[in-house]
């Protein structure tokens, strides 16, 4: 089987003679490489050579494009959730509730059961359920990811510097040793 190129043009790209292929060729395939190394990876989408006048290496990445422009409709009733929880508390104050993960994703649910029982839109805002959902989704999914950045980067610290057992739960430290 030739790597010269792989169809799915969302698959990281190797060229014959960049390195030598049989070590990874399995992380081609399981799209690896572009994690590992970024530049055997990145290619334009029209074949140029990188250097190449007009040449832009973005095969491959992250298109935020097809989800603002797919979903405006969508996100814009969720910015009108957003905008009707910053007015009644304050902006981002949503970032430092506490227990923020499990609240949020009860308030979800609550919103779910509430379109499932026929209500479509919330009583105090006058907002589809369908769009807080949304928002306590969103809200939920960005205190996920902030927590899995804060543990991965006390988890280099912390190993950088002699300091084990310490996580991040909810904007705390917290001791796992004991």
């Amino acid at each position: 089987m030739s790597l010269d190129r792989i169809e799915d043009r969302n698959k990281p790209q190797i060229f014959q003679g960049a390195v030598p292929l049989a070590p990874i060729a399995p992380l081609v395939r399981q799209g690896v490489v572009g994690l590992l190394n970024p530049i055997l990876s990145e290619r334009d989408p029209s074949g140029l050579d990188p250097h190449a006048k007009g040449a832009k290496l973005d095969a491959g990445k992250v298109r935020p494009s097809l989800v603002l422009g797919g979903f405006s409709l969508a996100l814009m009733e969720v910015s009108k959730v957003g905008t009707y929880g910053a007015n009644k508390y304050t902006d981002n104050g949503w970032m430092h509730v506490k227990n923020g993960i499990e609240r949020y994703n009860d308030a979800k649910m609550r919103h779910q059961f509430a379109e499932m029982a026929g209500e479509e839109c919330d009583r105090d805002t006058g907002l589809r359920h369908a769009a807080h959902e949304a928002w306590n989704a969103l809200a939920r999914l960005e205190l996920l990811l902030r927590q899995d950045k804060i543990k991965k980067e006390s988890s280099y610290f912390g190993k950088a510097l002699g300091v084990a057992g310490v996580v991040f739960r909810d904007s705390a430290a917290v001791n796992t040793t004991d």
